[in-house]
């Protein structure tokens, strides 16, 4: 499947004359080592290259992240697969074993390559924090692998160390009325 695909990818056609329409094209072999190459980068398992945290950024601001995840944090429609109906206290130890992903569903910070926990990437970072507290949220709710939860930890105080990521909790402000009936008479009268 993916050789076959990878050598008619790899193939140079070259422009052919009116006189060898009817000849067949000679095609070069293409040396092994680039078939392996060529499989390797078709591959969807294969985490081996590394994306640079700048990448990442253009990639949550383009139009294909936007289509893919909409408005909504990246872990919002994950759902791991489990044996029966109680799901484990805790969530598996990585889902990336040598240089590809082991698993059949990976947790949403392996499944997509392109999503890498650095503390330059503030807009990934806020997806995994509580709005109302400004804790990290556990992946028993993300469902991130234990390691991509120990990056997680790490970026989010790296860049808070740094300032690029800061969270003051909202003041609110409460009307005291509703629970001290005492107050209720004394504003009426």
């Amino acid at each position: 499947g993916l050789r076959v695909l990878a050598l008619t990818q790899s193939r140079l056609i070259s422009t052919e004359t009116e006189e060898d329409d009817a000849e067949a094209e000679e095609v070069e072999p293409i040396p092994q080592q680039q078939i392996g190459e060529t499989e390797r980068a078709l591959d969807p398992k294969d985490r081996s290259r590394i994306v640079a945290p700048e990448t990442s950024i253009r990639y949550m601001k383009s139009k294909a992240y936007t289509d893919t995840y909409g408005c909504d944090p990246v872990w919002k429609s994950y759902r791991r697969n489990h044996k029966g109906h109680i799901p484990p206290s805790k969530t598996r130890q990585t889902c990336i074993r040598g240089k590809g992903i082991t698993t059949g569903n990976p947790c949403p910070a392996c499944r997509d390559e392109f999503l890498v926990l650095h503390y330059t990437n503030n807009r990934l970072l806020e997806q995994f924090i509580c709005p109302y507290t400004g804790e990290v949220l556990p992946p028993s709710k993300t469902g991130l692998c234990q390691r991509k939860q120990r990056e997680l930890l790490i970026a989010v105080e790296k860049a808070k160390d740094y300032g690029l990521l800061e969270f003051t909790v909202p003041f609110r402000e409460y009307d005291y009325i509703d629970y001290y009936p005492q107050l209720k008479d004394k504003t009426n009268s």
